[in-house]
């Protein structure tokens, strides 16, 4: 019984083709009544049942011709209406030419029942597709359905189009736009009684119908996700969402993000030679409790370390990642304090120390240089030896693109701390590097500020209208350090492959577009102290390729470790320190002092 009731394609036409004969009979019938002011002669009765197959045969081709059968019929909307419409025309205008040309076969057959009939017909038919439509929308617990596209194929579009016909998303997709060349052969059929469309005919299809929304398939490459979007963008749809697999709310679709759309996804992540590198293995994490470290903690937990030991002189952000992995040892700890440290590597026997610590705000490090100097030089200096004199067998320092070639105070810290790193005597710990560009969604990037500024309805404030950056996820950009790690032999200076730069203008632009729910402003503030329009990765052109094409590594910078650490201790007593942080980083260009 259950399975009768169960809605079909074959139901819907089947009622829909049934109730079209009733209503068209109805209507031809009312047309005579209205004609004869409810008096129809006999003899003009004799051929009405000719005359009704004769149009109800070209009205059912007509409807069918534009596709009217195939629409869902809680989907039914503006464009359907102007299809049934044109069918009615269509349908009409040939009868019409029959009676011209075949009078007396239609004898006698006034021709005003043609037009009455087809604007009653119209109003019936039409009124019958809109009704469901009406009905639903009209209970005071159901949200609008917003009409939308669907934006690629995949095994999950038939799961989508259910959600939609049972009301679970709040949208009714219009039209199904192929995307990749391997579903081009696709255009111009319909699938679930969608049709498919090319790219080229979205502007037509968001103009006719109304649509404002689109959900895009969720396994679409950053490369066609990002072609497509330039495309939607371009058009009225201000509603982005993308389809993934059912959670614990049973959600198939969620909002498109900007992480969404800059997410490098690197292709030769390799997650087992990660976990061989991590499993079983004790790992002390510095600055555990940032953006940085505590995804590092969690990526380390998840690939089976027997034990965390997680540091970090911040007492909430500790707290937080412990909430996280309650499993883990918390261990508030300076990284200046050296004796504590020792303690602690004594105390644990890590396998591997993983350094995130450090101070990273651009503007701040220029405000308070000689604390940037202590806390990334001298600190990271401590968490070095330390682990080297408690012989840490691998030592992974997390450094930044603002070391090449520095304009600021953190920049160049970071980049002392790589010449440290390759030139200190390990005695039998691996050191290695990873530098890479900015994690999206760490604190104090620019992402989380340009969405606080304009859910608080901006201005969007943006320091100078040409300024570039490279972004990659946080999760991604973690993995491919413990992956440059895992490959490391010591010594080297591991560079993340971060893809093309974004304009930092342009990210603002489609910000707005996605999360702003009125008309934003962007507002050039300056460059601010320290800042420098584009980062890079590089320092020279010396770097080598590993077999994984997202990692490389950067020629190796002598410097007699003798005189390093006598360069950074005069630096800390020194009067004149960004003179002398150039001596030790000629290539440092200040900016701001």
């Amino acid at each position: 019984m259950t399975e009768l009731l169960r809605p079909s394609n074959a139901k819907r036409i089947g009622f829909f083709l049934s109730a079209d004969v009733f209503f068209s009979l109805c209507s031809l019938y009312a047309a005579y009544l209205l004609r004869f002011n409810f008096n129809i002669p006999v003899d003009f009765l004799t051929p009405f049942w000719f005359i009704a197959i004769t149009l109800l045969l070209l009205k059912i081709t007509a409807i069918s011709f534009f596709q009217n059968y195939a629409i869902i019929w809680r989907f039914f909307g503006l464009g359907e209406a102007k299809n049934l419409f044109k069918a009615h025309v269509a349908a009409y205008g040939i009868f019409a030419l029959f009676h011209t040309l075949l009078p007396d076969v239609f004898a006698p057959f006034p021709r005003s029942v043609i037009i009455i009939d087809f604007f009653l017909s119209f109003s019936i038919l039409g009124a019958l597709r809109f009704s469901k439509r009406l009905i639903l929308e009209s209970g005071h617990h159901d949200l609008p359905l917003k009409p939308a596209l669907i934006i690629g194929i995949s095994p999950n579009t038939g799961h989508l189009i259910k959600s939609a016909l049972e009301g679970s998303i709040g949208y009714y997709p219009i039209a199904i736009v192929a995307v990749l060349d391997k579903n081009f052969h696709m255009i111009g059929s319909t699938i679930h009684n969608l049709k498919v469309i090319g790219i080229d005919q979205i502007q037509k299809y968001t103009s006719e119908h109304g649509i404002t929304a689109a959900i895009i398939e969720g396994s679409l490459s950053q490369e066609s996700l990002r072609d497509v979007y330039s495309v939607l963008s371009t058009t009225n749809i201000r509603e982005f969402t993308r389809t993934r697999l059912l959670d614990a709310d049973n959600t198939p679709i969620k909002p498109l993000s900007i992480e969404d759309l800059l997410a490098r996804h690197p292709k030769d992540l390799d997650t087992q030679t990660i976990e061989q590198f991590i499993r079983g293995k004790t790992v002390l994490i510095t600055g555990a409790g940032g953006s940085i470290g505590s995804e590092i903690s969690l990526q380390c937990h998840r690939f089976g370390a027997s034990k965390l030991i997680l540091i970090d002189h911040s007492e909430y952000n500790l707290y937080q990642i412990g909430e996280q992995i309650p499993s883990a040892a918390l261990r508030l700890c300076n990284i200046l304090d050296r004796e504590l440290l020792d303690s602690l590597m004594d105390g644990e026997k890590p396998d591997i120390v993983i350094h995130a610590a450090a101070y990273k705000h651009v503007p701040l490090c220029e405000a308070n240089v000689h604390a940037a100097i202590h806390n990334n030089i001298i600190g990271s200096r401590n968490v070095i030896d330390s682990a080297i004199a408690h012989h840490v067998p691998k030592i992974v320092i997390i450094s930044t693109d603002k070391a090449v070639r520095p304009t600021n105070v953190m920049g160049t810290t970071k980049r002392i701390v790589e010449l440290y790193a390759q030139n200190v005597d390990p005695r039998g710990s691996e050191i290695v590097s990873v530098r890479f560009g900015n994690v999206l969604g760490s604190s104090g990037s620019v992402i989380p500020k340009f969405k606080s500024q304009i859910e608080s309805g901006g201005p969007v404030t943006l320091t100078h209208p040409d300024i570039t950056r490279y972004f990659m996820l946080i999760s991604e950009a973690c993995q491919l350090v413990l992956q440059a790690a895992a490959i490391a032999r010591g010594g080297e200076l591991f560079i993340l492959d971060m893809g093309e730069p974004v304009k930092i203008a342009d990210l603002a632009q489609t910000m707005i577009r996605l999360y702003a729910t009125q008309p934003i402003e962007i507002v050039t503030t300056g460059l601010r102290p320290g800042e420098k329009l584009y980062e890079e990765l590089l320092l020279d052109e010396s770097e080598q390729t590993t077999a994984f094409e997202s990692i490389m590594i950067a020629g190796s910078t002598s410097y007699a470790i003798e005189k390093l650490n006598d360069d950074i201790e005069r630096l800390l007593r020194s009067t004149h320190v960004i003179e002398d942080l150039q001596k030790i980083v000629p290539e440092f260009k200040p900016s701001g002092h």
